[in-house]
């Protein structure tokens, strides 16, 4: 990521043009009974919602993101919550990650086409995969506007196809208004035997 992106996302969370939800992910919440507890890593975690329920359901968790006023937010949150993270400000397009490492990687609403490569060398044997992207599509609908920014149908399914598809789908959440509906693509992928 550029320093313009750094100074972009600083400026929002410090402006408060962008108001962290405090919620995990409905995504995350659903899945997360099914997925044994180990080693996380959340990446883009921004303020730390995901990062912060992870915690509290017991796993380890590494937590990144571009934005150090994001992680000053998050640090704060889990400070007050007792919750343990490690919270670090990392330039995405520059992570390396170990091979075999996490036992759980998210990526919530952050397209890194880049990254998606080393996601599955970075988690451990039967490891699991979740994402949630925002999906590109003709309605009007929040989030990026920009393409490149969005994943287009099956895209996700094309890209993890390597791994053992659990759960996936696309759909459109209406919600009241109109302008915070959104189009979202789900993955959650095993690396291996996923139990069952």
């Amino acid at each position: 990521m550029s320093q313009a992106d750094q100074e972009r996302w600083d400026r929002r969370y410090s402006d408060g043009e962008y108001l962290p939800n405090r919620q995990p992910a409905s995504f995350l919440s659903d899945c997360l009974p099914i997925i044994p507890v180990g080693r996380a890593l959340v990446l883009a975690c921004g303020a730390g919602r995901n990062a912060l329920a992870l915690a509290a359901a017991g796993f380890t968790v590494d937590a990144f993101d571009v934005s150090p006023v994001a992680i000053g937010l998050a640090r704060a949150d889990s400070e007050r919550r007792g919750l343990d993270v490690n919270w670090q400000v990392v330039d995405l397009d520059e992570v390396t990650l170990e091979r075999g490492e996490y036992d759980l990687i998210t990526m919530f609403r952050y397209v890194n086409r880049a990254l998606w490569s080393n996601l599955a060398g970075a988690l451990a044997p039967n490891g699991w995969l979740m994402m949630e992207l925002h999906l590109g599509t003709s309605r009007e609908v929040s989030g990026p506007q920009s393409e490149g920014f969005r994943v287009g149908p099956q895209e996700l399914l094309l890209a993890f196809a390597h791994l053992r598809i659990a759960r996936y789908e696309e759909r459109y959440e209406a919600a009241v208004p109109e302008e915070d509906s959104t189009a979202l693509a789900h993955l959650l992928a095993c690396k291996g035997d996923p139990g069952w």
